[in-house]
């Protein structure tokens, strides 16, 4: 491997194995603040024992997460300087905004929440659980601001041959940042859903087993089950409609992408959606692919009607080729690429199997959470021994969703690490070659060192994340719970946590 591939799979891993971590922690931060007012406003013990249980999980998640987050800033440093100087002007304010307004409001917040059990007033503890949940939301927007950005460049001004920020106002309000971030705010939720969904059965399976268990314990179980499949449902609808709205600014923005995520080869007028393929999509011709196709859908999903024109790959080719060139510099800084043609077409197999993988695991995942709605409705607890594994196993759908997903839109880009705009009233000349944003000063032997070492090291972090979310789990509500005091202990005043 080159450069250019080591550096490009030390982003991906690192970069994928974050974003396990994200979603959870923003998804679960709003349900844990929604668990914790359920139990201020009617002062039930099981909505107290549901709040310190998930909020313990959080926790958890949310240090690997912070750990795992910090390794992005220096790779870009490290792996992607050329880019990082290109882009670097442009992000330094989303950016800065969201280490002061978002994540050290965060991180604030949550220390308060986590010490301030019995030291401060539950109106104002709840309140810090609220500024710390939306505070993670808020974190979120400034980075899809800037990742939407590197897809639909706008708010800049070209000086010297880089972009220049000429409105951040621009920056914040693309309306390809307004597309993605509802829809990555599902896909937050889905993973909380189902996440709530697969340790409640196994925990409510696990009472069934116990004689003599706490039937307070089990209503909290049921509840938090309960709750979990409402919003695994609730997102996965919001996730239909944002995914509809985002895929026709991409069929607008980025129409290679979409055309890669269809495996359509020939422009087809109207065109039909492709379920799944039979064959070698990789091929250019396309002619031996068999497809289970419905038709006149993707004219829908790239344009509103049913009967539009779709442009599939060969006709997109030379009008790529005729604005961004046929080669590429035949500068020594490329390595093997310098002076070889330029291939605009994405990988096929990874752009088509993504997108049906990413729309496949949230479907099956809200078919879950409709069965579990179903076989929970009125106090019932399901029977057998199948659904709590089941269930368990179910949790990986929307982490597997929500990465097939990203990883359909950040390879689904290539050849560019930034997309040029073309809209006619856009910037000229903004735009970027994945291969000449990688460092010129690292040597591949540097690059797959680290890329070694920090699987190595996130490998033993999984580790570390899966025992102590196994352990808690396993300890049920009395791990999170204090001991009772009796009522003529005195405490003397000794200081208290609540985890």
């Amino acid at each position: 491997m080159d450069l250019l591939d080591i550096a490009r799979w030390q982003f991906g891993i690192t970069t994928v194995y974050h974003f396990l971590m994200v979603p959870l922690t923003i998804g679960l931060a709003v349900l844990v603040a929604g668990m914790q007012t359920a139990w201020y406003r009617t002062g039930k013990l099981r909505y107290l024992k549901m709040t310190k249980f998930w909020g313990k999980l959080l926790l958890i998640n949310f240090a690997m997460g912070v750990v795992t987050g910090i390794v992005q800033e220096f790779q870009f440093g490290m792996a992607w300087s050329a880019y990082s100087r290109f882009v670097g002007d442009v992000f330094g304010a989303p950016l800065a905004m969201e280490g002061l307004l978002a994540f050290f409001v965060e991180s604030t917040f949550l220390g308060l929440w986590i010490f301030g059990w019995d030291r401060l007033s539950k109106g104002v503890h709840l309140a810090c659980v609220w500024a710390f949940s939306l505070a993670s939301v808020l974190s979120a927007y400034f980075i899809l601001a800037a990742n939407s950005w590197m897809q639909h460049p706008v708010g800049v001004e070209v000086v010297d041959g880089r972009p220049r920020l000429s409105s951040i106002w621009a920056v914040l309000t693309n309306n390809t940042v307004l597309a993605a971030f509802p829809h990555t705010i599902f896909g937050c939720f889905a993973v909380a859903g189902s996440f709530l969904i697969g340790i409640a059965a196994w925990q409510i399976a696990r009472h069934h087993r116990r004689s003599g268990a706490d039937d307070e314990d089990r209503r909290a179980w049921h509840g938090s089950m309960r709750l979990g499949a409402w919003v695994a449902v609730v997102a996965f609808a919001g996730l239909a409609i944002s995914g509809d709205v985002q895929g026709k600014l991409m069929f607008e923005q980025q129409p290679m992408k979409m055309a890669s995520a269809e495996a359509l080869c020939h422009s087809e007028a109207p065109a039909s959606f492709s379920v799944f393929a039979i064959g070698d999509v990789a091929r250019s011709n396309c002619e031996d692919v068999k497809s289970f196709t419905v038709p006149y859908v993707l004219s829908y999903l790239a344009n509103g009607d049913f009967h539009s024109e779709v442009e599939g790959v060969h006709a997109l080719v030379p009008q790529y080729q005729e604005a961004y060139g046929t080669h590429y510099p035949d500068d020594p800084r490329l390595g093997r690429l310098a002076g070889q043609p330029i291939d605009y077409v994405p990988n096929l197999p990874v752009t088509y199997w993504g997108f049906r993988f990413m729309i496949g695991f949230g479907a099956l995942a809200a078919l879950g959470a409709v069965a579990v709605l179903w076989l929970t409705r009125r106090q019932r607890f399901p029977e057998g021994r199948w659904w709590a594994p089941l269930a368990v196993l179910a949790i990986g759908l929307p982490f597997a969703g929500n990465i097939a997903g990203w990883v359909f839109t950040e390879m689904g880009r290539q050849p560019f690490v930034v997309v040029p705009n073309p809209d006619p009233s856009g910037i000229d000349g903004v735009w970027m070659f994945t291969a000449q944003a990688v460092s010129a000063g690292a040597t591949p032997g540097e690059l797959l060192t680290s890329v070694i070492t920090l699987t190595a090291l996130y490998g033993v972090l999984a580790v570390v994340e899966v025992f102590l979310m196994v352990r808690y789990v396993r300890g049920g509500f009395e791990a999170v719970m204090p001991p009772e005091q009796p009522e003529d202990s005195e405490s003397g005043g000794a200081l208290s946590f609540a985890y």
